[in-house]
């Protein structure tokens, strides 16, 4: 393979001397140089061809595999000594894939073998292993998860009985269990129901499993939920006045205290001397140019009562202690990162591994401190804060919408524009500038990020340890690291409609089962990392960056399709792992580059990112004729046909003839023409970068 791909280097070099020529210079002769010697390089390949043997492998230690189904948090809780649950689990050995691969939950591969792409990438099973909870002292806990007494052995796939609709459940929903004998699958459907059955009416039973469809699914309703919310949190802004700054009492504090519970203190005109606290539910209402001014020692503003407003000041005078290098630079997660930092590893157990995330990433001053106080809101509020501007912990259902936080100019000696610790709501609307992150997340499940302006921080929107959240419709801008970044494994984020532009990444998504789509990134230094498996890309309009998307899961299980590569100095630098197929149900992506002849929506002829030449077409003159020689069609076939030629690579077999976001590039003036699809004899025009 690597002398593939050098030879047809060197193909793209002889082309270079020759870009002074026009195509019809090419002659016969050229060519049939080119082709001989593709003949003779494929005639020594061959000899390459891995030959695997017949002897049938033995199962592996689970840790061994590249495992899937699990999200990192639920891996490391499991894995606790003090905790004896044992997921039904599945390892597979794969005839085109080097790796062994796990899977939590015997539906998870079900689903994974269901998919188009998935014996193109993986080739066929050789064999499969699944856990045997045959006299291993099987019970379900009060949630359905598995515990067993002594640890499962391994039993072929297809020699088990397994019990499906039962009790049984996996952090992520509905699992199928696994026995070595008839009579233990029926012991247990009497204490857990269910119905036996065997391998092949598993591979065919409906499985329900939330994946990236899911999330795409549910859009509409987590907007609408989202909206609910708000509306929700937004009634408190209307509560009768209790008690009036200057009027009760002489003071900020004063007022608040004599306001009775569920009632408005109003703030009025001028500057009105901080650091406060809301200890009882009530809204804090400001009039004409209100604003409340902290020491510059400490946090201004500290609510520990549930439905508080703050609704119309301006906060200032916030101190200026931050959590330190240890967060802006080290950027550690407890060994996730092996950059240093605190060591959380599990073994500190829940409690004590989130106190020390608190005090990395929560600590320090804020303009507002919520804490254990459910449904709070935070509205029409203008923060200047050196530290962080909200940090929100344990308290659910909070709502931030049309703040602007204007943090430090230099993101390591600033902090957080919002921090959600163990906090789901509703941060929409606002404006974040400079600090360190705009919005950080740590076990924030569901929750919403939309419709905000983020510039010059370190990182736009930061998730750690956050499934299911939705970041919809940002406008990222000039972020010293990543504009979206999804750390640590979580499941079913959905990443829509955001427009990131001049930041070093725009968008890092890691975890799995997420949705990923009509996102424009554009002039960045890479528009995508993808660490993401079993997840959707589409419809991303990925524009005149340094890079397009790099790949690095080491699974090939994204769905990546109807993306619009246009104007990238490289679409795909780099793809680590096996072979890739970016194309679903016929149809790719649009590459700026791509050629070949169409039946009027894909082109007829594979494009390889990835390849040597491919990945240049777009960018060397001339470089299409040498594209349509038929001696490279003929090496393109024979690489996909022969095991030993199959690139490490990223490949679209059915590449589109037109932008899935057209009507984009005609908003941007991106008109240019370049044919790039031939159809009977004539060429059908299509958008260009110029």
């Amino acid at each position: 393979m690597y002398q593939t791909i050098q030879y047809r280097y060197s193909l793209i070099q002889l082309y270079g001397e020759m870009t002074d020529r026009t195509s019809s210079e090419l002659t016969s002769g050229t060519l049939l140089l080119i082709g001989v010697g593709v003949v003779l390089l494929g005639g020594s390949i061959g000899l390459f061809v891995a030959d695997f043997g017949t002897a049938t492998p033995e199962p592996v230690a689970f840790d061994e595999t590249v495992a899937i189904g699990l999200t990192l948090e639920d891996e490391l809780r499991l894995e606790d000594e003090s905790v004896d649950v044992e997921l039904p689990r599945m390892q597979v050995f794969y005839s085109q894939y080097p790796y062994v691969v796990g899977y939590y939950g015997i539906e998870s591969f079900v689903t994974a073998h269901r998919e188009p792409t998935h014996e193109q990438q993986f080739g066929f099973p050789t064999v499969a292993y699944v856990t045997d909870y045959t006299s291993r002292g099987i019970r379900l806990t009060a949630d359905g998860l598995p515990e067993t007494r002594l640890s499962p052995g391994w039993i072929a796939a297809d020699e088990a009985y397994y019990v499906i609709d039962s009790e049984a459940r996996t952090p992520s929903g509905e699992t199928i269990v696994p026995f070595r004998t008839a009579e233990s699958a029926e012991a247990f459907t009497e204490e857990y129901g269910g119905t036996v059955v065997e391998w092949d009416a598993v591979l065919q039973s409906d499985v329900e499993v939330d994946d990236a469809e899911t999330v795409r699914t549910r859009l509409d309703g987590h907007r609408d939920e989202a909206d609910r919310s708000v509306v929700r949190r937004m009634e408190l802004a209307d509560r009768p006045v209790g008690a009036v700054v200057g009027e009760n009492g002489t003071t900020l504090q004063d007022a608040i205290d004599a306001a009775p519970s569920n009632t408005t203190v109003l703030v009025p005109n001028g500057t009105h001397s901080g650091p406060i606290e809301i200890d009882h539910p009530v809204t804090l209402r400001g009039s004409g140019d209100a604003r409340i001014e902290g020491d510059g020692n400490g946090t201004v503003v500290t609510v520990t009562a549930p439905e508080t407003a703050i609704v119309g000041v301006a906060i200032s005078g916030v101190g200026d202690t931050t959590p330190g290098p240890t967060v802006t630079d080290d950027h550690a997660h407890g060994g996730f990162s092996g950059t240093g930092g605190h060591d959380h590893g599990d073994t500190d157990g829940d409690d004590s591994w989130d106190a020390a995330i608190d005090d990395d990433y929560a600590g320090g001053d804020s303009a507002v401190s919520i804490t254990t106080a459910d449904g709070v809101l935070v509205a029409d509020t203008e923060i200047h804060t050196d530290a962080a501007g909200v940090i929100v912990r344990d308290s659910p259902d909070f709502v931030v919408s049309n703040v602007t936080v204007n943090g430090s100019a230099n993101y390591r000696e600033g902090h957080m524009g919002v921090a959600a610790m163990r906090s789901v709501g509703v941060v929409e609307h606002s404006t974040f500038i400079g600090g360190l992150d705009g919005v950080y997340t740590h076990r924030a499940d569901g929750i919403v990020v939309r419709n905000n302006e983020m510039y010059d921080n370190r990182m736009g929107v930061h998730l750690m340890f956050t499934s299911d959240a939705l970041l919809a419709d940002n406008a990222i801008s000039g972020q010293e690291q990543t504009g979206i970044y999804v750390m640590t494994g979580p499941q079913g984020n959905g990443i829509v409609g955001n427009e990131i532009t001049e930041t070093w990444t725009a968008i890092s998504v890691g975890g799995s089962d997420s949705y990923v789509a009509d996102n424009v990134l554009s002039e960045n230094d890479l528009g995508m990392r993808i660490d993401a498996t079993a997840s959707i890309f589409e419809r991303n309009v990925i524009v005149d960056n340094r890079n397009g998307v790099e790949t690095w899961a080491l699974l090939p299980t994204n769905r990546v399709t109807r993306n619009d590569f246009v104007g990238n100095d490289r679409h795909v630098p780099i793809s680590s792992g096996r072979l890739r197929v970016w194309t679903h149900n016929g149809e790719g992506n649009y590459w700026e580059g791509a050629i070949g002849t169409t039946d009027g929506a894909v082109i007829q002829r594979p494009y390889t990112p990835t390849d040597p030449i491919d990945g240049r077409l777009h960018r060397v003159d001339g470089a299409n004729t040498l594209a349509q020689a038929p001696a490279l069609d003929a090496l393109a076939g024979f690489e996909g046909s022969v095991p030993g030629m199959r690139a490490d690579g990223v490949i679209d077999v059915a590449p589109l003839c037109s932008p899935a976001n057209e009507a984009w590039f005609e908003r941007h003036g991106r008109t240019d023409i370049e044919p790039v699809c031939q159809s009977g004899g004539q060429r059908t025009e299509n958008v260009h970068h110029d």
